[in-house]
């Protein structure tokens, strides 16, 4: 009988990971994958999905550096992408569900407590990463959806907004002649947010519009804990992108989470989730999806089943846009889609 432990295992898992990104001395170094221990000696850490999530970090970074929590940075440099209008995916601006109706999803995780907060089809909020904090703060629940949602933000003293831009709504009206079987084309979305300060503590959290002309109702992964975004403060942080579906049917960034306990580097990690969920699903590696991770110890990540998505990574020393590893050989398309 041929035995193979459980590293051997893990590492098989891996095969076709090249490199991972690290911060060495606050600046960008790339090594090969297996283990990495590097340390960063510049914190925070901020890692984000797409080349959007720049301004993300960089609003996140200057909140820090005024002497805020790295939760307050969290939700600061993602309320930046919720109010950017031309961001087909998050907030105002997003496209709107079948009926025309923009619904919103987001969660914010602080790992030293392992606290959460999150909201589903909420409908009139700009910004619903600041609903779920509040969910996590002011409530005993974990999640509020709907018109629930809505109204506990209301009674927090949020205000309404109109969320569906002209722009948006005569798209909609296009996609209404065409056809209503059809999903909208762009196939990913979502702004995810990791942060890493200097004691090794971590927080985010992600924001979306999901699916363009999505049902009514449909909810994706960006408020599920462990599907759009999971954070073990003993660890390290994954967040997913791409077909929401895909994400939640595995627990994805649960697993992610679970590959770098095991002893992977972050990026190896992202590619043995994927190789994972690819060896189980009848898509393989046509599922839309794609990830980004950071450990306790400074290393970064990132991985997709396509070529093209990108990643953006602040410190206070730098901050850059990256390509990601490609597991497949598909495209993950134009940026600022839509799931």
């Amino acid at each position: 009988m041929i035995r193979i432990n459980r590293r051997e295992f893990l590492t098989n898992l891996t095969i076709g990971a090249t490199t991972t990104t690290t911060l060495l001395g606050g600046k960008m170094a790339t090594a090969k994958t297996k283990n990495h221990s590097i340390q960063t000696n510049s914190y925070p850490l901020f890692v984000s999905t797409w080349a959007f999530g720049k301004a993300t970090n960089n609003k996140a970074l200057e909140t820090y550096q005024q002497g805020e929590s790295l939760l307050d940075a969290v939700e600061a440099g993602i309320r930046v992408t919720e109010a950017d209008v031309s961001n087909a995916s998050v907030g105002i601006g997003g496209i709107p569900n079948a009926d025309g109706i923009v619904q919103l999803d987001a969660c914010i995780m602080d790992g030293p407590d392992h606290r959460v907060g999150s909201v589903a089809a909420i409908e009139g909020i700009a910004h619903p990463i600041s609903v779920a904090r509040k969910v996590m703060e002011e409530t005993p629940h974990v999640m509020l959806a709907g018109e629930g949602a809505q109204k506990f933000a209301l009674d927090q003293g949020f205000q309404r907004t109109n969320l569906l831009t002209q722009t948006r709504q005569e798209e909609w009206k296009n996609w209404q002649k065409k056809s209503r079987k059809e999903a909208h084309s762009d196939a990913h979305d979502t702004i995810t947010l990791l942060a890493l300060d200097k004691n090794g503590d971590i927080s985010g959290g992600c924001s979306t519009s999901g699916w363009g002309y999505k049902l009514p109702g449909r909810v994706g992964d960006s408020p599920i804990i462990g599907g759009g975004l999971y954070i073990d403060n003993q660890v390290g942080a994954a967040g997913c992108t791409g077909k929401g579906e895909n994400c939640m049917r595995y627990c994805s960034s649960f697993m992610v989470v679970e590959f770098m306990r095991s002893g992977l580097d972050p990026q190896s990690a992202c590619i043995a989730a994927i190789n994972r969920i690819a060896s189980t699903d009848p898509l393989g590696l046509n599922l839309e999806i794609y990830f980004i991770a950071l450990d306790k110890r400074g290393n970064y990540g990132a991985a997709g089943v396509g070529k093209g998505f990108q990643y953006a990574v602040t410190t206070p020393v730098n901050s850059q846009v990256f390509q990601s590893e490609a597991v497949g050989d598909g495209s993950v398309g134009p940026e600022g889609g839509n799931r």
